[in-house]
């Protein structure tokens, strides 16, 4: 089975236990004004493969995925809350076709919402019947570290925004998407899975590294989708009009000059939503080679990650689809 397979089979059952944690509870002005809300937004939820990376490391390395639920359903909670907040801090109007939570509740009620998601992340795994308490503590662990490192690389995104800071190097890029995502989209939940599924410590670091790297190309994928990808997408281009540092970005200034480097830096910094003006910017990112550059780096991440994983786990159908996310990580069109 290919992972993108594996997902679209698993979505649903997964949309089912996250949004568990949201049912309505007895006062009906709590649920009107938190739980209601939040499940709708849970709802409208991605692909899911956070969580369900995080059953099948715990499927690869022996252990049984059903015992790894409750702390995948804690790193989605963590998603939920972390897009809550970006959205805010981002001043974003949709997510996923939809309107973004603070603009259909207002922005107190969803950073209350987002304040309960981040709740969530803790109380799962707590209150889970089927860990013991030394893997609880372990896995909590890993959450907080996760936390802390994605919160280090919204820093960096949102404050290089404030201070309309374009200096920056394909180094700080990678440091920056390595905090804000890889470690929540790819490292932590394939080490939480290997360690509730008894893996020895060796295994862990592999998956984690596994993670590391594919978490960062999937990263760079977005970039890459964002500006060439579907254009009957709402965001289409958006980080060109919230000018966002995007790895794309930053190799087209660091590597044109002139009028050229000029005009792509005054149409980063103009928050323009013209279709013209951004389909320039992509002109100019383009003839820099920067695209093709974004995607050769995923790629070539996958590629080494790939190589290396193979080479500890054993082989099984788990295994398989851990390849074959590597790969429709760099593949995907959204």
């Amino acid at each position: 089975m290919s992972f993108e397979l594996y997902l679209k089979r698993n979505q649903l059952k997964m949309n089912r236990l996250v949004t568990s944690f949201y049912e309505k509870r007895g006062d009906s002005d709590i649920n009107k004004y938190l739980y209601a809300p939040l499940e709708r937004y849970s709802h409208n939820a991605g692909k899911r493969h956070r969580p369900l990376i995080c059953l099948i490391a715990c499927e690869a390395v022996g252990g049984d995925p059903r015992s790894a639920e409750c702390s995948a359903a804690a790193i989605e909670h963590f998603h939920t809350a972390a897009l809550i907040h970006d959205d805010i801090q981002d001043e974003a109007q949709t997510r996923r076709g939809e309107p973004c939570f603070h603009v259909s509740e207002g922005v107190a009620l969803a950073i209350n919402a987002g304040d309960l998601a981040l709740s969530q992340v803790t109380g799962a795994v707590v209150n889970d019947p089927l860990l013991d308490d030394a893997t609880k503590i372990r896995v909590l662990g890993e959450l907080v570290e996760m936390t802390n490192r994605t919160i280090e690389g919204q820093a960096l995104d949102i404050g290089w925004v404030r201070d309309n800071r374009f200096d920056i190097r394909v180094e700080d890029y990678l440091m920056m998407a390595n905090h804000k995502t890889a470690y929540y989209s790819g490292a932590v939940p394939l080490a939480v899975g290997a360690i509730i599924g008894g893996a020895d410590e060796s295994v862990i670091e592999a998956l984690r590294d596994f993670g590391m790297a594919t978490g960062l190309a999937f990263q760079i994928q977005d970039d890459i989708i964002n500006v060439s990808g579907d254009d009957r997408s709402k965001d289409f281009r958006g980080d060109i009009t919230e000018g966002k540092r995007t790895l794309i970005a930053i190799h087209a200034l660091n590597h044109s000059e002139g009028a050229a480097r000029d005009r792509l830096l005054e149409i980063l910094q103009a928050h323009t939503s013209d279709a013209a003006e951004l389909a320039e910017a992509v002109a100019l990112m383009e003839a820099t080679g920067s695209v093709a550059f974004a995607s050769g780096y995923a790629l070539a991440l996958v590629t080494d990650a790939k190589a290396k994983l193979d080479s500890v786990l054993p082989e099984s159908k788990a295994k398989d689809l851990l390849l074959s996310m590597a790969d429709f990580f760099v593949a995907r069109h959204s």
